[in-house]
């Protein structure tokens, strides 16, 4: 499966894969706990949608972003 980096993943909160990865890479964040926890950009805290099935239920979410980035493909 081939994402493009502006694909909108927290709806809410107008994130893109792209966002996600900058944040989980400058932040180091290991976890979805820490995603979610940071203080610094607000991320699925509103429908909570991009926790699992995705905004639009294709599956895209944040632990795929984060998978994508531990794995070296993003």
């Amino acid at each position: 499966m081939n994402i493009e980096p502006d694909t909108e993943i927290c709806v809410c909160n107008s994130l893109s894969v792209a966002d996600i990865a900058k944040l989980i890479k400058e932040k180091n964040l290991k976890t979805l706990e820490e995603i979610l926890e940071n203080d610094e950009t607000p991320i699925g805290d509103k429908c909570e949608a991009c926790h699992d099935e995705g905004y639009h239920n294709d599956g895209l979410n944040i632990p795929m972003v984060l998978s994508m980035v531990q794995s070296g493909r993003l």
